[in-house]
């Protein structure tokens, strides 16, 4: 099986979300949307990763594929959770009513039905696709509930209160988003609880929900579908808010203020899950515009740490990331391949070239721009910024062949954007503390 080293991507062909993100039984395990036969979105199936440390990945090939009426049209995405020492995947299946008769892996019309389904395994390796699944929440025909095709991607947590819990993303009448609460004793029979919303300006369909505890306060995470950042047009971007969350009646209070996950708006359907420490630790899928070099479409940001701190949520280089780039370098000739780090602080108008990509600083905002080293093309966005810096201008880029993801003030803020074509030199414009660090050869 092929193997990644600090950013997990496709090991052929397409991949799209990241799926039951969880540490079990002293691995780490990521699972994938994944397409096997083309550099295209089409029937999802789960690839799946492992790993002893967040840093080196090893591909164990296809999980979950479709074999049921309930996922006959594909296993779309979903989380998992321990129980009794077995790994359990909970996702949403779809059927399709209508499917292209052109591309059998294409619906028209968006007329599909959607339903919760899990399966489970003794050692989080081995899943009985024939036989192993079972169907929890059927389709939603209450439309005072959720929607009968736009119901997806179940997030799972087991509560301090010894029953496990699970939030949907949904849509009320295709006009506004909204998550779902359900309660379960055993994993089998779900009871429905409660739901949340905030208004269509937040977008018409809240996909992907993660409801997660940090140190600091809990968050709720989602990829808001239709919904405008600043000036720009309406589009679907993750974001997340600093919330109040009760077990006892699923109430979940969300205020009106929120923060985009990553400010490069190339990072999509985020998930978190407990590392070896208990920290929350996030990863989310990059969207690409065309394959790489190896045609290959698709990877995932390096493992970040979330906290809340003062009401605003952080989101962290992972310590064991951090440790893995351990030698310091003069050029980024000498980095290994899987990429480097970039460590600099900007004053008032410096700027920083890293292969084609800058990265600058203008008033109290830090800026990128990709416009060298990506594909023009119609609604192409090739300018970044963030909100305006609260605590200094203190930068580490993690740069690889196909990304780069800028750090500010360790995670205040991030702009992680998907590149082309990067150049082999690093040149500062007033920025002379530029220091470069790599991982040791393997």
């Amino acid at each position: 099986m092929s193997r990644d080293r600090l950013h997990l991507k496709a090991p052929d062909h397409w991949i799209n979300d990241p799926n039951g993100f969880i540490y079990y039984q002293g691995n780490y395990h990521l699972f994938y949307q994944y397409f096997p036969y083309g550099t295209m979105w089409g029937t999802p199936h789960w690839g799946h990763a492992v790993s002893r440390d967040l840093v080196n990945w090893e591909h164990k090939g296809i999980a979950l594929f479709p074999t049921k009426r309930g996922d006959q049209n594909g296993c779309f995405s979903g989380s998992a959770v321990e129980k009794d020492g077995r790994l359990y995947l909970v996702y949403t299946g779809v059927r399709y009513e209508e499917a292209d008769p052109e591309n059998i892996h294409l619906c028209l019309n968006s007329r599909m039905e959607s339903v919760q389904m899990m399966i489970s395994s003794a050692d989080g390796f081995c899943f009985d696709n024939w036989n192993g699944k079972e169907v929890i929440i059927p389709p939603i025909t209450d439309k005072s509930i959720g929607d009968r095709t736009d119901t997806r991607d179940p997030k799972i947590w087991r509560g301090k209160d010894g029953w496990y819990y699970l939030i949907l993303g949904s849509t009320r009448e295709g006009k506004q988003g909204r998550v779902l609460f359900y309660q379960s004793r055993d994993l089998h029979t779900w009871t429905y609880v409660n739901q949340a919303a905030k208004g269509s300006a937040y977008g018409w369909m809240w996909e992907c929900p993660d409801y997660f505890q940090t140190r600091g306060g809990q968050v709720l995470m989602l990829s808001a579908m239709g919904i405008r950042v600043g000036e720009g047009a309406v589009g679907n971007h993750t974001i997340c808010f600093p919330v109040e969350f009760r077990e006892d009646n699923c109430e979940l209070k969300i205020p009106d203020d929120w923060q985009l996950m990553d400010y490069g708006l190339d990072l999509y359907a985020s998930q978190t899950a407990a590392d070896e420490e208990g920290r929350a630790v996030m990863v989310a899928w990059l969207r690409m515009p065309e394959p790489d070099g190896d045609g290959r479409i698709g990877m995932f940001c390096s493992p970040r740490v979330a906290e809340v701190e003062g009401g605003h949520i952080y989101f962290r280089i992972h310590p064991n990331i951090r440790k893995a780039y351990s030698r310091e370098i003069s050029a980024p000739s000498q980095a290994d391949p899987a990429g480097y780090m970039a460590s600099f602080a900007l004053e008032e108008g410096e700027e920083v070239d890293i292969g084609g990509f800058r990265i600058g600083r203008k008033g109290n905002r830090i800026y990128t721009d990709r416009s060298a080293v990506f594909p023009a093309g119609e609604d192409c966005r090739l300018a970044s910024e963030t909100p305006e810096v609260k605590k200094g201008f203190r930068v580490e880029a993690l740069v690889d062949r196909n990304m780069v993801e800028v750090f500010v003030n360790d995670g205040e803020y991030v702009i992680t954007n998907a590149v082309y074509g990067l150049g082999h030199s690093v040149a500062g414009n007033g920025a002379g503390n530029i220091r470069l660090y790599t991982v040791e050869a393997e």
